[in-house]
């Protein structure tokens, strides 16, 4: 049996039952909804509006709260860093100081101005630097008042 159209948008469509004998037929219909209106739900569009808002928190919290934890990495690689190198200036603080002190050793001193043929100082020839001068002692340098002279 051909298909036929019954009525200008009806069109018949036979198939066979599978289980059955009986053929059973569909119709195809075009149906035109370009008249129809939606009509707003302010029920509907109130509960999306809430769960949207939900939803931008619960990621705004998600995003506050894997920021947090990224910067308190970070700050935990720069406390690190700066531990290692307060560690190696220490080390080289320790250095310096033993340096120092093997340079300022009067044995050594002694013995390289021997090499250099130098004579030993006369008593009231040295005058210590680091030591507070008494009132009225030596004095290496002393810093003035300077004048102004005004231009005329």
């Amino acid at each position: 049996m051909a298909a036929r159209a019954l009525t200008g948008m009806i069109t018949p469509v036979a198939r066979r039952s599978v289980a059955g004998i009986t053929p059973e037929f569909y119709f195809q219909k075009t149906i035109d909804n370009s008249r129809l209106v939606k009509v707003a739900d302010p029920q509907r569009r109130r509960e999306i509006r809430m769960f949207s808002a939900v939803i931008a928190f619960f990621f705004l919290l998600a995003m506050v709260y894997t920021w947090q934890h990224f910067r308190s990495l970070e700050y935990g690689y720069q406390i690190e860093t700066q531990k290692t190198e307060h560690d190696r200036l220490v080390e080289l603080n320790r250095n310096l100081k033993l340096e120092q002190a093997l340079l300022r050793d009067p044995g050594r001193i002694d013995v390289l101005a021997r090499q250099m043929n130098l004579e030993p100082p006369h008593p009231g020839q040295v005058i210590r630097l680091d030591a507070d001068v008494p009132e009225g002692g030596p004095v290496i340098a002393q810093a003035s008042a300077v004048a102004i002279i005004p231009p005329q």
